[in-house]
């Protein structure tokens, strides 16, 4: 899918528009126009040229994402909802408020309530009607970018929203200018009472009116559509901006656009790694929750894949990068944000359909209206006072202002309850939901490793195996260690120096306690160091089968016992599944995570089905798939997630 950047677009019959003039392009098997992002993706075989000048051709800008955007003529780049453009706005409308106000005052308050005027503007309505003439031109001056993008519309054939505004707002003042040139006339004439009556025929308050209440709507719509790329921005963040290549013997620090397949990169502690590679030399632990959410580090040795935005926690590592620029696992998850942002659900694009019919058909019976009060003998005055009427009702109040505002309402209620919608579809489609799709770390677990079991051996107690193993985590940098010292914290446990401590990446610990040989790690590793009982073995079996990570620590060839670490499940997670499911809502584990430790969480949860070991592009794959067995709400942590969650019918990040 091809993607591009449209401009020029105010309404959903503009991004109808210029879909139907790209389909028409030879080539072009599908497209799809977002007016939140302004965005479109196009398949098929048509090149961007062809399409591009279908756009232009229809009367809006467009150029290929990561171009600078070609505006639309006669504006700038409409619909964008940057800060420059809410701030505009924000200024729009506060001008078309003050100048709103004193026309309100002349033309309502003193003509249906007798508020007081000077006295200059005693027994003189010219001198009122001149006065409301000039207020409301200058409320067109204001928001003259309406009158530009609907007529516009018009000379294209393709009226929008924005022609409806311009109409029923010129058509006001139009008619009510007609009307003052009338009463002057009555007044030169000597009739004061046909004068005065032309002053209640003055329709300039309503084309300030129209103008001033729309852009309200645009102005809520813009910091709705502002607030849509956050999570695509998020993932852009990311991104590393050097790289710390090894050329000629030495370190030299690159902008990470430079670094090419092949070449050699070092990665030191606490840096995060700038392409896709393959470790070469060193050994670490590496976070990559950035990429699959799981907030336990992999270890990394010699000949392991590593992935551009993870994070090098302990040692120094020296790679081979293997993909880089738009190549690596985080630029693919980005691009696919992005397609699927462009793509649209069903519900849509009918509303796209009808939006691109609406106007055409409110500006015919608007001329209907015309024709009929003429034939029925009725003078030219009434009959157009009656066709404005039917512009200035159907003018898009509902859509550019009700709709915004009732998002609003709805979005303020959620957040007082700790919810956040992003747009008005989710708010929406949260009701229908039928299947919760939840992420496991972070979700449904805290996110941080913990000490879940303390099983110290025959003759050992819990304070000497946690003492010991404090003495030799407190050298590592391992996220497993910190559980081991937050526990010792929390009971008060002080750490004893270690002799000749070494850490073997991926295994364990050793060192010497007062002349004793410590050790601690996984199964392998302490049963070349220990005698291990065969009961410790097979606990240590069914921790893992739990989705526990047991570590074993010796003393001098002697098992000290075991200590169990897992990212454990929050408190409220089986509560929050049984109330999901009470309403009737199937839930369904989604992780990255070996299927053993996915399956004890799903367990412990009371999920219904769990699928385990899938990536981020997986994760998306899967939540399409269950699509079509219902409504799907995706529960993730945002970042890591994002596929899925714009996958999704509703995406919700925790």
């Amino acid at each position: 899918m091809e993607q591009y950047e449209v401009t020029g677009m105010s309404c959903a019959a503009c991004s109808t528009r210029v879909e139907k003039a790209v389909s028409k392009v030879p080539g072009v098997t599908a497209c799809s126009v977002s007016l939140l992002t302004n965005s479109m993706g196009v398949e098929g075989t048509a090149s961007p040229q062809a399409v591009l000048a279908a756009v232009e051709k229809a009367g809006y800008g467009a150029a290929k994402k990561g171009a600078a955007p070609a505006k639309a003529e006669g504006t700038a780049s409409a619909g964008t909802a940057g800060d420059g453009e809410i701030l505009k706005m924000r200024r729009r409308l506060t001008a078309s408020l003050c100048l709103l106000l004193p026309l309100m005052y002349v033309s309502m308050g003193h003509a249906m309530w007798n508020w007081p005027l000077p006295p200059f503007f005693e027994g003189n309505p010219v001198a009122v009607g001149l006065v409301q003439l000039l207020l409301s031109a200058a409320v067109m001056v204001v928001n003259q970018k309406f009158f530009v993008s609907g007529f516009r519309g018009l000379i294209h054939r393709a009226p929008n929203m924005d022609t409806l505004v311009a109409l029923g707002s010129a058509a006001s003042f139009g008619y009510s200018a007609f009307a003052l040139f009338a009463m002057s006339g009555a007044l030169a004439r000597g009739d004061a009472g046909a004068a005065m009556s032309y002053l209640h025929g003055l329709y300039f308050e309503s084309a300030a009116m129209i103008l001033t209440l729309i852009t309200v709507g645009k102005l809520l719509e813009a910091r709705s559509k502002g607030k849509t790329t956050d999570a695509l921005r998020g993932l852009m963040q990311l991104r590393p901006k050097t790289a710390l290549l090894l050329r000629d013997g030495g370190e030299t620090e690159v902008p990470v656009e430079q670094v090419k397949p092949g070449d050699r990169f070092a990665v030191r502690p606490g840096e995060s790694i700038p392409v896709d590679g393959v470790v070469l030399e060193g050994g670490s632990a590496v976070d990559e929750s950035a990429l699959t959410g799981e907030s336990v580090p992999v270890d990394k040795a010699p000949g392991d894949p590593v992935s551009a935005a993870t994070v090098n926690q302990s040692g120094f590592l020296v790679c081979e990068a293997t993909r880089v620029g738009e190549d690596t696992t985080l630029s693919q998850i980005i691009r696919m944000v992005g397609d699927a942002a462009a793509t649209k659900a069903p519900i849509a694009k009918i509303a796209d359909r009808v939006s691109g019919v609406f106007v055409p058909v409110v500006i015919g019976i608007s001329l209907i209206t015309l024709a009929v009060w003429l034939l029925e003998g009725q003078s030219a005055g009434y009959a157009l006072s009656r066709a404005i009427s039917v512009l200035v009702i159907s003018c898009p109040c509902a859509l550019g202002l009700a709709t915004p505002v009732a998002i609003m309402v709805g979005s303020g209620v959620g957040a007082r309850h700790g919810i956040l919608f992003k747009t008005a579809v989710s708010l929406e489609e949260a009701g229908r939901t039928q299947i919760a799709v939840l992420d496991k770390t972070g979700t449904i677990t805290s996110g941080t490793p913990k000490v879940t079991d303390l099983l110290p051996a025959e003759g050992c107690t819990e304070e000497q195996l946690l003492k010991a193993a404090l003495s030799l985590e407190q050298k590592s940098e391992h996220p497993l260690a910190k559980a081991v010292l937050s526990l010792a914290e929390e009971r008060g446990i002080a750490a004893e120096g270690v002799a000749d401590f070494r850490a073997v990446p991926g295994n364990g610990l050793s060192g010497f306690l007062d002349g004793s040989a410590l050790a601690g790690g996984n199964l392998n590793f302490l049963r070349e160091r220990a005698d291990l009982p065969e009961e410790a073995v097979r606990r240590a079996e069914q921790l893992s089968g739990q989705g526990k990570t047991p570590l074993f620590f010796s003393k001098d060839g002697r098992l000290l016992g075991i200590i169990a670490v897992a990212d454990v499940i929050r408190e409220d997670s089986p509560r929050a599944v049984k109330e999901l499911q009470d309403m009737g809502i199937r839930v369904v584990m989604l992780t990255g995570d070996n299927e053993r430790t996915a399956r004890a969480i799903g367990a412990q949860a009371g999920v219904d089905e769990v699928i385990a070991g899938v990536l981020p592009d997986g994760k998306e794959a899967v939540v399409g798939r269950l699509r079509k067995q219902g409504k799907v709400a995706m529960v993730g942590d945002g970042i890591n997630d994002a596929p899925a969650l714009t996958r999704a019918d509703t995406g919700i990040a925790v």
